[in-house]
Formats: structure tokens, C-alpha cells, sequence
């Protein structure tokens, strides 16, 4: 544990911080506006799972896969989750670092508070297991797993639950920083 604190607290450097963000957010908007949209085009309105956070029943992912026929299935499996592979591990570290340099500018960087900072990594250690189980039920369409779909399904929720718990507390801290920040100025 100490060890990664001082791996965290070493690469918390403002630029460093915003450079990964960036990268992080410039990845996600390419997922939101470009591949997400071509999967999409042939789910007839349904929703994929990777944006589903509250979860989807195995009858679901079958109905999904069947509407995407051959082609949406191909682009969910050759465009989304090749790009959605990189996000994972950008999103864990930029997200981890991000909090961790606003707790240092708290200097509450070296409290409980800090476990905070694995919050975004086990969502994206959560999100790299939902992809697995997606490539798993794409390559053996139509026979998909009930094991594979409800573990899936539980790391898409687990990814949803932790991503929340994140932002939750990412919130708290900028609030946090942003009264510290105004009683400095008075």
C-alpha cells in the first residue's frame, strides 16, 4: 500500500494529471460519438451493454445480439471493443491520479480518504471483465452462456456501482476544494 501511494503521490503533477484527463476524455468521446453510434445503427433503439449501468437479463443480450444481425455484431466486436479496451486502464489511472491531486491540495493525501483512489481502478479492472465476457458472447453467438451473461452482467453493474461511489466522492473533494478556495481568498 505504501508503495502505491508513493507511485500516486510521484505522478500527480498538475500537467500530468490534465494530460491523462484529456486523453481519458478525448477516448471516451470518440467511444460516444463514433463507435457506439455505428454499433448502433443496427440495434433497432436497444441499448448496448456496455451503457446499460442498471444491467440486462441474458434474454436481453440474445434479443440485442439477434437485432444486430451479422454487421452489428461485427462492429460491436471489431470498432466498440477494441476502442473500449484502451478506456479502461485510462479511465482507472487518470481518475485515480485526478483524485489523488485534489486530496493533496486538500492535504488529506495521506488519510482514509486516499482508498478513495481505488475506487476508479476497480471500475475499470471491472470494465476490462465486462468486455471479456461481451467478446465471449459475441464470438459464440447464438450460443451464449448463462454463466458468462450473468457474470457480465454483474461486472457491468459492479463497473456502474464503483464509477458512482467515484464521482460521488470526486464531487465531495472538489466541493471540499473549491470552499478551502474561498476562504484562502477572504
Amino acid at each position: 500500500m505504501i508503495k502505491f501511494r508513493q507511485i500516486v503521490q510521484k505522478n500527480i503533477k498538475g500537467n500530468k494529471v490534465l494530460l491523462l484527463f484529456v486523453i481519458t476524455n478525448l477516448v471516451y468521446a470518440f467511444m460516444l460519438l463514433v463507435t457506439i453510434p455505428k454499433v448502433m445503427r443496427f440495434s433497432n433503439g436497444m441499448a448496448l451493454l456496455d451503457m446499460m449501468p442498471g444491467g440486462y437479463s441474458a434474454e436481453y443480450i440474445l434479443t440485442l445480439f439477434t437485432t444486430l444481425g451479422d454487421e452489428g455484431r461485427k462492429a460491436y466486436l471489431l470498432n466498440q471493443i477494441p476502442i473500449d479496451m484502451f478506456y479502461p486502464v485510462l479511465f482507472g489511472i487518470s481518475y485515480c491520479l485526478l483524485l489523488a491531486y485534489v486530496l493533496n491540495k486538500l492535504d488529506k493525501l495521506h488519510t482514509i480518504l486516499f482508498y478513495g483512489c481505488f475506487f476508479s481502478l476497480i471500475a475499470g479492472i471491472a470494465d476490462y471483465m465486462e468486455n471479456f465476457g461481451i467478446i465471449a458472447m459475441l464470438t459464440n453467438y447464438p450460443n451464449i452462456s448463462n454463466t458468462i451473461a450473468i457474470l457480465t452482467n454483474s461486472f457491468t453493474i459492479l463497473k456502474s456501482v464503483f464509477t458512482t461511489i467515484y464521482f460521488v466522492i470526486l464531487l465531495i473533494a472538489f466541493i471540499a476544494l473549491g470552499i478551502k478556495f474561498i476562504k484562502k481568498r477572504k
